[in-house]
Parts: structure tokens; sequence; C-alpha cells
């Protein structure tokens, strides 16, 4: 790839992470040598204890690059990074303690300096990494950095690319133009320079200001693709194509001899399968399992105040939806509507106060409305804080729920989506990708392809992140209603 702005970036990071390493080890042995009154257990000079770390230091950074913390896909997955820089150090420091037993040398002058080392390195690389980051952000707000970008093929997929790159910022890209024989496309892509043919793109534009080539659909004739790939080669420009049926792309995928002879690609519908699954049980049960020990105190509250706010009302409103294989499932919950509304659709129970005009609004606000008469003055706290989806937590370690997944959906609203089974492939979730995402901010549309992306997506570390990103959500109270 002609722009070296990824390689310039990684080298970066590298020389960022040994920066950060250097500094807190540097700083944990003067904090224990110097800051306390307590003579160390074995005297090191300074020189030779930093002389013996630097030595140390490349496998350290090695365990890095091995981790993935080197990749340029790293750029955007923070709490990955997050998670991987943590394992990284405690990896590091391990190497670094089993080295001074392998050479029968003594490394650290007191127990306590690995302890300070390992608390300083974690917290000094993320602010390295972060001022890697903004200054990176920085370059390409003054088109340093930036990778011109050209795409082919006037496609969804091509008008969702140019939208996303739009600010050069934030995706370090610049869209050149657009090759397209389609008529429309001046028009879908006005503020773009569109050509008809890959050699007009060639003619008007500068190679050398080619960065990178996206093809965003496959022609007919393959000598056109075999044209635009030559290309790419000859003039070592980045290359990258959309496959027509992205649905065989995602998921879990597998190379396989099928009857051990004929190779073949087998497409899961996702990857949440084999160990997988009993993974997934065990993470339920075991947090499910604490977080409903946890909640058992504030739920006996919550039945108290529902008793005293209307005692002739029900306490909890369960309702029949779908999970995974299409398999109802009840859902618990706290009543947070009045008893007025309580079991009610919308649509039933607007028109039944005599406020049908709300029915619309609520649909296209999707799912939602600001004051909702029906919601009672306990529910909104219940609703704001999401304590009125406790009750789930039993389901979740009976196993009709998991704690992450897809949101369990009336079936009414499944019959909407056209890629209903995909979603239907997992267990729906307690919490969801687009419940941190955006909570009922998104469309109905938005949350699908969100559901749809976990299903295709998953991975334990995917679970473990929207957990840690729904304990943020519910205490800033994004997007509660």
């Amino acid at each position: 790839m002609k722009s070296n702005a990824s390689l310039l970036y990684s080298l970066c990071l590298v020389v960022g992470d040994v920066l950060a390493l250097v500094a807190a080890f540097a700083a944990a042995f003067f904090i224990r040598g110097h800051l306390y009154a307590d003579p160390v257990a074995h005297p090191i000079s300074g020189s030779t204890y930093l002389g013996i770390f630097l030595s140390l230091l490349p496998f350290w950074i090695l365990v890095f690059a091995l981790l993935g913390l080197y990749n340029n896909s790293i750029y955007e997955k923070r709490f990955q990074e997050l998670g991987r820089l943590l394992i990284g150090s405690f990896l590091g420091l391990l190497f670094v303690i089993s080295s001074a037993y392998a050479i029968n040398r003594t490394i650290f002058p007191a127990r306590l300096v690995p302890v300070y080392g390992f608390i300083l390195a974690f917290v000094f690389l993320l602010i390295a990494r972060n001022l890697t980051r903004f200054g990176r952000s920085t370059l390409f707000a003054y088109n340093v950095g930036i990778t011109n970008l050209l795409i082919i093929g006037d496609t969804k997929v091509a008008r969702e690319l140019v939208g996303e790159l739009a600010n050069n910022r934030a995706s370090g890209y610049r869209v050149v133009g657009l090759v397209s024989n389609k008529q429309s496309s001046a028009q879908h892509f006005a503020h773009l320079q569109t050509f008809s043919s890959l050699d007009e793109a060639i003619k008007k534009l500068h190679v050398n200001d080619i960065h990178a080539i996206v093809q965003t659909e496959l022609f007919v004739a393959s000598e056109k693709n075999n044209e635009i790939l030559e290309f790419a080669q000859a003039k070592h420009i980045a290359f990258r194509f959309v496959p027509g049926n992205s649905e065989l792309f995602v998921g879990n995928i597998a190379v396989e001899l099928f009857r051990g002879a004929i190779p073949v690609i087998a497409v899961h519908q996702t990857p949440l399968i084999g160990w997988g699954r009993i993974v997934k049980r065990i993470l339920d049960i075991l947090v499910g399992g604490l977080a409903l020990v946890v909640a058992v105190p504030f739920m006996l509250v919550i039945t108290l105040l529902e008793k005293l706010s209307d005692p002739k009302a029900p306490i909890f409103y369960k309702e029949t939806r779908l999970t995974r294989f299409n398999n109802p499932v009840l859902i618990y919950k706290f009543r947070s509507h009045k008893r007025a509304w309580t079991g009610m659709s919308p649509e039933e129970a607007f028109t039944k106060m005599g406020r049908p005009e709300l029915i619309s609004k609520y649909r296209e606000g999707g799912d939602q409305i600001d004051n909702d008469p029906r919601i009672a003055r306990l529910g909104r706290v219940l609703r704001a804080t999401s304590l009125d989806e406790l009750p789930q937590l039993f389901s979740v370690v009976k196993g009709d729920l998991s704690l992450v997944g897809p949101r369990a959906l009336y079936a009414p609203e499944l019959e909407k989506y056209s890629k209903k089974n995909m979603i239907l492939a997992v267990k729906s979730g307690l919490t969801g990708l687009a419940q941190v995402t955006g909570r009922r901010d998104l469309s109905f549309e938005e949350r699908r392809k969100l559901d749809l992306y976990y299903v295709q997506n998953w991975s334990l570390w995917l679970d473990i992140t929207i957990l840690i990103k729904t304990v943020r959500v519910v205490v800033r109270r994004h997007g509660a209603r």
C-alpha cells in the first residue's frame, strides 16, 4: 500500500509502549527505593536494573505483537485493546519474573516493585496509546496520513462507505472518486468525481494519489474484474472487494474437506456453536447467579413499593416472546404501566384512553414516546434505572435467556424483519449490542442490524465487552425512557 500511515501509526504504538513500560518500571524502582523508609531486600543499582529490564523488553513487545496490539484493526476496538493490554502486561511481567529465576539473578530489589510496575505500566500504556490516537486524529485534520480511496461500483454498500468515511479526521480516508457506468451515479454522489471506467479514473486521477481501491460489485465479465485487480497489483495499491452475497462471508466460516476429498467452505449462521455455547452458558450461570444474589434485596424493596403504590395491581408484568429456534419464552419484568393499561398492546391502550393519535407517534418513534401516559410514576423510575429488568435474571440462571444476546421480540415485530431466522439462531439476552450502542435512541431497523451483527460475529470477548458497557450505560442512564 502506497500510504504508509498505518505502518507509521503501528511504529508510533511500539515506541509509545516501550517508553510507557520503561517509565512505569523506572517509577516503580524509584517509589520503592527512595520514598520508603524501609531498606530494600535485594539492593541493586539503578543502571543495572534498567539494563536488565531493557534487555528483556523486546520479548515483552513481542507478547504485545502476538496479542494483535499492533494490528490496524485494533484502532477501532477500544475495549478489546484495553483487555489485551491488561493480559499483555500480566504476561510480560510473568516473563520478566521467570527470566530472573532462569538466569538466577536479582532483577527487582523488592517485591513491591513488580506490583507497582504492573499497575503503572497499564496506566501509562493507556495514556501513551490515547496520546498516539490524538496525534493521529490531529494529523488527519491537516490532511497528513490520509488514505485516498477509489470506490468501484454504485451499490448500497458504496453509498454506506461514502457516508462512513465522510469525516476524514475520524476515518483517516478520503474518497477521491467512484467508478460506475450507471447514469444515476452522478446524482447519488454529487460531491464526488464519478468515472464511467477505470481507464477514465486513471487518466483524470494521478495514480500515485490512489492508495486503496474498494470494489463493491463484481462484474459479470471476469476480464473486467481481473483488469482492476491486476492494475492494483501492478501499482502496489491496496485492494479489497465486497462480495455480492455478503451473508456468505459473515459468522463462522471454515474450510473443510467434504467426504475427505472436495474442499468446501462451510458457513454457519453464527460462531456460537460447540464450545462457545458451553462457555456462554457457564458465564450466564456464574455472572447471572452472582448478579441475582446482589439483586434480591433490591427486588424485595421494589416488590414492597409496587404493592404500596397500587395494592390491586400485579407486581410483575409477563409476556410471551420468541427466542432461539423460534421457541416462545415468558419474559418477566416489574410492572411499569398503570393498572388500567397493563397487559394491553400500545394500540389497545391508546385507543381505550381516547388518544389514538399517539399510536402512529409511538411506532414512528421506534416503539417509544416521550411522557408515555401509560407509565406509572414508580414505573418511570424503574425504567430510567433499568431496575424493571431484574426479574429476568431468574430466566438467565434457568436457561430461558442469556445475559447477552438479541432482544427477545414479539412475533409481530419479527415479521417486519426479513432476516428474522438469523436473529433466532441464538438465545435472546437481557442486554445486547443494540442496548449499549443507543438503547432506545435507535430505530427498529438499526437495532435489528446490531442484533444481526452480534449473531454473526459472536465471541466471548464481545459478550464481556457488552456486559461492561451495560454497566456504564445503566449508570449514565443513556437512552433510558
